[in-house]
């Protein structure tokens, strides 16, 4: 099965996760942590990475980093590949350590969802229950928190805080500014979890429409690869409703045009057929978009068009027939209740939902 497709492009900013195989506490020793740290510099220093926020919990590991390079999936390769080869043969083991891919989800540079992503990272011990209540965030060594309240001289260099504190609202890197950075931190340990983190562990984007859009339009841009495999569902329909918007505007036609032209209209089809070459969408999703009644009508409609005739039925075939069958038609489809609009229905029941595993 072709792999999900990596977006890298200049200047991104990444709330990248790895997990561990089967679970397991690698993060819980500190020599594991001080070695993936260290990894994790020499990275930098080949890629020119810069690290925002960083965390580990026993079994997996969150960074907020930004690639001034469209370098990402390299850098990657090279940190987690070597640090597996470097852990497996202090302890004689061999094999995978981190459980399939890495997550990496672009966050949007401005508004609240860079310092949401960094706040995410950071309070992720704290809220896992791995400190006690009276133990400060920024005490904590499994966070770059930790190495955020220190002087410049005393951090590595490939940890920036600069725009993490003027995300924040304050000044220039100073005692002052360190010190109330923590106090800060504190104030953020017991507050509701804003929605950006949902975004962070389910979306495949993390950003506003403009933001989303642009990712959006990056993805179309990039030119296609068999051993890739498609962008991420939630951005299928993104792609979906940007084509639907753009086949209507080219018509002149608004939404309510869309749903009082009869379901196997030709040019109803036309945008059909574009959605089916271009997008990896269900016809549920398909049929529901452009008011095209059931999956069965739709499927008549596009085996008609690509025949360049009407839509017609023959008795006895049946309707699981599938639409690429050359000479096979369909029985008229049993009178169903109108699809509901994709966008005020959840996810339908053959339409693949965005995948958490670690992709």
């Amino acid at each position: 099965m072709p792999r999900p497709f990596r977006l890298e492009y200049p200047g991104a900013l990444y709330h990248v996760t790895c997990r561990t195989n089967r679970a397991e506490p690698v993060f819980d020793e500190p020599a594991a942590r001080e070695h993936f740290l260290a990894e994790l510099g020499l990275a930098c220093a080949k890629t020119g990475w810069r690290v925002h926020a960083w965390g580990l919990l026993p079994d997996h590991a969150h960074v907020v980093l930004e690639t001034p390079q469209p370098n990402l999936v390299s850098g990657m390769k090279w940190w987690l590949g070597t640090f597996t080869n470097r852990y497996n043969r202090r302890r004689g083991l061999s094999g995978h350590l981190f459980a399939g891919r890495y997550r990496a989800v672009p966050v949007a540079p401005a508004g609240p969802f860079f310092l949401e992503a960094c706040l995410h990272v950071l309070l992720n011990p704290a809220r896992a229950g791995l400190l006690a209540p009276e133990q400060p965030v920024a005490s904590h060594p499994a966070t770059s928190a930790a190495w955020s309240v220190l002087p410049p001289e005393k951090r590595p260099s490939w940890l920036v805080t600069d725009r993490l504190f003027a995300a924040a609202g304050l000044s220039e890197d100073s005692a002052e500014t360190r010190r109330a950075f923590a106090e800060w931190l504190e104030a953020r340990r017991a507050a509701p979890e804003p929605p950006t983190w949902r975004m962070l562990r389910r979306g495949w984007c993390c950003g506003d429409e403009a933001f989303r859009a642009e990712v959006l339009a990056r993805l179309r841009g990039t030119s296609p690869d068999p051993r890739r495999g498609p962008v991420p569902p939630e951005a299928q329909v993104q792609l979906g409703r940007g084509i639907v918007a753009e086949e209507l505007s080219r018509r002149g036609w608004t939404v309510a045009d869309l749903a009082r032209r009869r379901k196997t209209d030709p040019e109803k089809a036309a945008i059909a057929q574009r959605l089916r070459r271009e997008t990896a969408l269900s016809l549920r999703w398909i049929a529901a978009a452009l008011h095209m009644g059931s999956i069965n009508t739709l499927r008549n409609t596009l085996v008609a068009a690509e025949r360049g005739g009407p839509p017609r039925a023959r008795a006895g075939t049946s309707p699981r027939a599938e639409s690429g069958a050359r000479g096979t038609a369909f029985p008229p489809p049993a009178p169903q209740p109108s699809a509901p609009e994709p966008e005020a229905a959840g996810p339908a029941a053959d339409e693949e939902t965005f995948s958490v595993t670690w992709d």
